[in-house]
């Protein structure tokens, strides 16, 4: 299964660069290509999350093919285990569904990253269901952050967050067979 991973700052272009390649990949895969599936992270907490959404619901509309979009804020293994041979995977982003993680349980009490060996159980379980993936006809898309230009922050939360979310970035261009990096509407291919 190709893993294409795309990066890029905040608006730079990532996502539309991301749908157009898996709509182009699932137009020349027809015959082969069983669904266009978009997994989605995001969750609309504030007015500007709500905009967000609503654009990426339009883009993808606007292109006038049928996307299958997969709400997975949270669960993200679950979603993957039930990919099959032939599907063609879009999913954006994983700075969100990193950012749920983190704070998942925070209603309960206790957000995961208060939680001793929550976040890194989170990840292995994600790296494992991608490795499961990985055996499978799926292509996958993964859309992604670059949070790294900036210095270390004081907040060590925050620093946290950055530190996994860089070996997560590490971890994905490591088994990719490509990797892409979008900034102000230019793409450079790294891999």
């Amino acid at each position: 299964m190709p893993l294409i991973f795309i990066t890029g700052g905040v608006r730079s272009g990532k996502s539309h660069f991301a749908e157009k390649a898996a709509v182009t990949h699932y137009q020349t895969k027809f015959m082969q290509a069983q669904r266009l599936i978009y997994i989605a992270s995001g969750v609309a907490m504030d007015r500007e999350m709500e905009k967000r959404i609503m654009r990426h619901q339009a883009d993808r509309q606007a292109q006038n093919i049928e996307w299958l979009t997969i709400e997975a804020p949270y669960e993200i293994a679950g979603t993957l285990h039930k990919l099959t041979d032939g599907d063609i995977v879009l999913w954006d982003c994983v700075t969100t569904w990193l950012t749920n993680a983190f704070y998942e349980g925070y209603d309960m009490g206790t957000p995961c990253v208060e939680q001793p060996g929550c976040l890194e159980e989170k990840l292995r379980v994600l790296k494992k269901a991608v490795g499961t993936l990985l055996e499978k006809r799926v292509t996958f898309f993964v859309v992604s952050n670059e949070l790294f230009d900036e210095p270390p922050y004081i907040n060590e939360e925050v620093e946290l967050y950055r530190q996994m979310l860089g070996q997560l970035h590490q971890w994905f261009v490591s088994i990719a067979d490509e990797a892409y990096e979008i900034n102000y509407g230019i793409v450079k291919k790294w891999k």
